[in-house]
């Protein structure tokens, strides 16, 4: 038996009846009142450090204001907000008081901003000053809305919660009880909503006890944004589950700054996509002192070999890759106590039963290729899809003796039990971490009067992964005379109806778009259009 396999058989997670983490995690640690939590710091220097003590006295407060204006358990309450210690500090409020935060990136428009509110019907937000005027026409459905930063007329603000009491008793969580929400892409149509339970928030404990290798004297630092489920279980649920402080920086991406951030506040675990990886080796570090440093992680794309070798050559440790999905977080991953193959994705978290659903519909294992399949019931697994039932099941595989949850991701395992990443079985595009939905740009596309229709596709990118590239039928074909202005037309365009990382890189023209005989656009064919040229 080798020491992977002794860590699965050894495994137990013996869930609590109750969880709230506001009150178990948060509270538990503020015991301690020098523990620190947090710290962080903006690209102008400012710089602030908070102990489990101070988030629990902050969050009571926002907790209280929160009960105060009728907010409880199962309202739904958006939380925009950037790289700020609030981000914590509210999250943390919601939990306490039984509410479900919804996390959104700031660079949301206000079409996405319209859509999350209706659909999850939402009755709260809070938000920072720049971001109040995208909730202007909800304000009248909006019970609560806070601004964490300067005052807006008609939002409650600073003074509001200075005035709350700096305890609240925390409400009880029944495990299966809604904890909180996340938004993401799908392949067709708009967005969904992933609801995870309470239990979820205590079993994604599990991936930095053992991928990240984390404990309290660790200091963890994620770059995801805000808004995705990543940032939850690296920035908040995983790290201050294990006792760990969070690292949280506020600034743009440059190269040098990492490395210098990591030197300056003692990073010992670092986690960033890809993307950013692939820019980050090539930097000269020779003067900077990274010994802090004794893990990277990343994850939500695709890591190649050469990016491994080069990370472990410029900073003497490992960089370990990993797979999870919005759905059930982290399930597949590489340990710093197991042989890494180049290229895998590693093996299943302990606790993980996995599956794969060949081709021809039959299981398949060890040798074959296939839809990955995670085998339920899983503590990490999402409630389902929110007010969309239809689309909950259809995420799952029931045969006679057991149920599945289909990623719709498909791998390749090895005789060893190490996956490797081959495709998506659907459309959805992974371009430097964010998840694209093709409709929803081809819908962007088709408002422009140039457009007669469109096709949306991720094709490869050496920076990104993938990058999004539009195949667009004129309804004028003369236009092309001017297709270069044109291209930088379009792009603007669909910038103003998706989030800015959504647009078309990469734009061509071309006379008519594959279809199949009923007429469903065949984007398989321009991707492989794309990987022979």
């Amino acid at each position: 038996m080798n020491h992977y396999e002794s860590v699965c058989r050894s495994h137990r997670l013996d869930l609590p009846a109750t969880f709230n983490f506001g009150r178990d995690v948060v509270d538990r640690f503020a015991r301690d009142s020098n523990k620190i939590a947090l710290i962080w710091c903006d690209a102008a220097g400012h710089e602030r450090v908070l102990t489990f003590s101070d988030i629990a006295r902050r969050s009571n407060q926002v907790a209280n204001w929160l009960s105060a204006q009728g907010i409880g358990c199962g309202d739904r309450v958006i939380v925009m907000l950037p790289r700020i210690p609030e981000w914590q500090i509210c999250l943390t409020a919601c939990f306490k008081v039984g509410a479900v935060p919804i996390p959104c990136i700031t660079m949301l428009t206000e079409k996405d901003v319209t859509y999350r509110v209706n659909h999850s019907q939402a009755i709260a937000v809070i938000t920072v000053a720049d971001q109040c005027p995208k909730f202007n026409d909800h304000l009248r459905v909006l019970r609560a809305k806070l601004v964490v930063d300067r005052s807006v007329t008609g939002w409650a603000g600073h003074e509001a919660i200075r005035r709350c009491k700096q305890n609240f008793d925390a409400c009880d969580l029944g495990l299966e009880e809604p904890a909180i929400m996340y938004y993401t892409s799908g392949s067709t149509g708009d967005p969904k909503g992933v609801c995870h339970p309470a239990r979820s928030l205590y079993a994604w404990r599990l991936s930095a006890r053992h991928w990240l290798s984390l404990g309290p004297d660790d200091t963890m630092w994620c770059t995801a944004d805000t808004g995705w489920s990543k940032a939850g279980t690296s920035i908040l649920f995983g790290p201050w589950s294990q006792g760990s402080a969070v690292f949280f920086y506020d600034g743009p991406f440059e190269p040098r700054r990492r490395f210098e951030l990591i030197e300056r506040y003692a990073v010992t675990v670092f986690c960033a996509a890809a993307t950013e990886l692939r820019r980050l080796i090539r930097e000269d570090i020779s003067d900077i002192d990274i010994s802090t440093l004794k893990l990277t992680v990343s994850a939500g794309e695709s890591v190649n070999p050469e990016v491994l070798e080069a990370w472990q050559v410029l900073t003497g440790v490992p960089l370990l890759d990993g797979y999870g999905q919005t759905e059930i977080l982290m399930t597949v991953l590489n340990y710093p106590w197991m042989p890494v193959k180049p290229g895998s994705m590693g093996r299943p978290l302990p606790g993980i039963e996995t599956g794969l659903l060949r081709a021809d519909g039959s299981l398949g294992g060890p040798g074959d290729q296939g839809e990955l399949l995670i085998q339920l019931p899983s503590p990490q697994m999402m409630l389902g899809y929110w007010n969309d039932p239809e689309r909950t099941e259809q995420a799952l595989l029931r045969t006679a003796n057991s149920q599945w949850f289909r990623t719709g991701d498909n791998v390749y395992q090895d005789g060893d039990g190490y996956f490797f990443y081959v495709g998506r079985t659907d459309d959805i595009i992974s371009s430097a971490g964010y998840r694209i939905g093709p409709q929803e740009v081809e819908n962007a596309l088709i408002r422009h009067p140039a457009v007669q229709e469109s096709a949306v596709v991720g094709i490869p990118d050496l920076e990104r992964g993938e990058i999004v590239k539009a195949f667009v039928v004129l309804a004028d074909p003369d236009a092309k005379s001017s297709r270069r202005d044109l291209v930088a037309e379009l792009q603007n365009h669909v910038k103003q109806y998706t989030a800015p990382y959504k647009y078309p890189r990469s734009i061509e023209f071309i006379d008519e778009l594959p279809k199949t005989v009923s007429g469903k656009i065949q984007r398989n064919l321009l991707r492989s259009r794309e990987t022979t040229r």
